[in-house]
């Protein structure tokens, strides 16, 4: 077992092979190699099932990350947590001033809640990237506000930025 808190199964099982092609489908021996195959192939599922994608879609995406079950939700399982979404958006060039663009994301019902609400924008001319939102430790003018309301998402530049022609943004989100 690791000591590194995480999800993590065994990279290798090791399986005597040469007992393997002599061995009787009626023997206990058999029926214990079934159930640990079974095991691990359990495991392998529950791992991946946990793990967060590394998808990005600008479709909504399922992406593997999983948060606490709120108490007032009626008829969920202890053990299952709220599955997280992802859509990417592609917000187009960077504005001089406040821009905003449909996320077309459906806001379902008053438990929707955003868990995540981040981007990158790049100047392919210049060279240049920026994470969104940007906070400059030197100029406050400089800095760049990302925020999402129930139907757009809204870039506001402090300067003119319309030079980042590439911006992504990427809303994760709980919808119950």
């Amino acid at each position: 077992m690791s000591s590194i808190p995480g999800l993590f199964i065994n990279t290798t099982f090791v399986w005597d092979v040469e007992q393997l092609k002599d061995i009787d489908v009626k023997s206990p021996a058999f029926k214990e190699l079934l159930i640990r195959l079974y095991q691990n192939l359990n495991n392998v599922v529950i791992a991946l099932n946990l793990k967060d994608s590394g998808y990005y879609a600008e479709q909504e995406f399922i992406n593997g990350q999983v948060f606490p079950k709120l108490a007032e939700v009626a008829n969920e399982s202890p053990k299952q947590g709220r599955q997280v979404f992802r859509k990417l958006i592609s917000f187009g060039a960077l504005p001089n001033g406040s821009k905003s663009i449909a996320h077309g994301i459906s806001l379902l019902n008053a438990s929707f809640t955003i868990t995540r609400l981040y981007g990158a924008a790049s100047d392919k001319v210049a060279k240049s990237y920026l994470p969104l939102p940007y906070s400059s430790p030197t100029a406050l003018n400089q800095n760049i506000s990302l925020s999402m309301d129930a139907t757009n998402v809204t870039v506001t530049t402090g300067i003119n930025r319309t030079s980042y022609t590439d911006t992504w943004i990427i809303v994760e989100y709980l919808k119950q």
